[in-house]
């Protein structure tokens, strides 16, 4: 059993992106945007909607305050500023969540922040200490081997690993930075029997060609990938060919 989860709710105003509907009809757990990185009210509200409706789970997914970056650029704020942020981007979803007739169910850093917390101690304290003050049962997703994970245990909450079926790996079990080329992978066949590897083996394959072990309960599928939802359908159908039925980590 594995959780396959996505970004979604990134839309913004009369921007589209990615197809959140047809998502949602194939992974377990939406990683929903919470207004800073991306998302407007009105279409967080209509994605914990769609995703209520789809009975998928739903998750903070709450990022630097960078919508002009996507919240793809290191903030470096101070640890104070940080907590409150993630605080006030867990409580907006939430609320939304439950006026839509479900919760935020996990949470989930987003692009750069989620990067940067996987070494800085001080960020990723942050973030956990956001997370526990807000409510301590809600799990919470990142890399594993990172700090964040490791304080996120320590403090109590429970840290699920996950790992990223259309993202390219360094030797370390890090990901490559976004400004490298093949950061991305875009073949549906690869993503899928990388996802299945990723199940059953418990590994992945970096981009020097080493295996790389990682030991995850997700797999996330980003939803602006090109062919995302191609992407995870085909991985669906092949996870399921096997035996292996998706199923939500929270």
């Amino acid at each position: 059993m594995v959780d396959l989860n996505a970004d979604l709710g990134e839309g913004y105003g009369t921007w589209t992106l990615g197809d959140d509907a047809a998502m949602l009809a194939v992974v377990t757990s939406a990683n929903i945007a919470c207004g800073f990185h991306a998302g407007d009210p009105a279409t967080l509200l209509r994605t914990c909607s769609e995703a209520v409706a789809a009975n998928v789970r739903i998750g903070a997914q709450v990022g630097y305050h960078d919508l002009v970056g996507f919240g793809r650029r290191f903030v470096d704020v101070t640890a104070e500023d940080l907590t409150a942020d993630v605080i006030y981007q867990i409580g907006a979803l939430d609320g939304l969540a439950r006026a839509a007739g479900g919760r935020v169910s996990y949470v989930k850093p987003h692009g750069a922040l989620y990067n940067t917390i996987v070494r800085h101690e001080a960020q990723a304290q942050a973030v956990v200490d956001a997370v526990t003050a807000y409510d301590a049962s809600l799990p919470v997703l990142g890399l594993p081997g990172s700090e964040f994970l490791r304080r996120a245990e320590t403090a109590g909450l429970r840290a699920v690993p996950e790992a990223f079926a259309d993202r390219a790996y360094t030797p370390e079990g890090t990901l490559v930075s976004r400004r490298e080329p093949g950061a991305v992978l875009h073949d549906v066949d690869e993503v899928a029997r990388r996802v299945l590897q990723l199940v059953t083996e418990r590994t992945v394959s970096a981009v020097d060609g080493s295996v790389v072990a990682v030991d995850a309960a997700s797999v996330c599928l980003h939803g602006d990938t090109p062919a995302a939802v191609d992407m995870a359908r085909s991985a669906r159908e092949l996870l399921q060919r096997h035996g292996i039925e998706p199923a939500p980590f929270a």
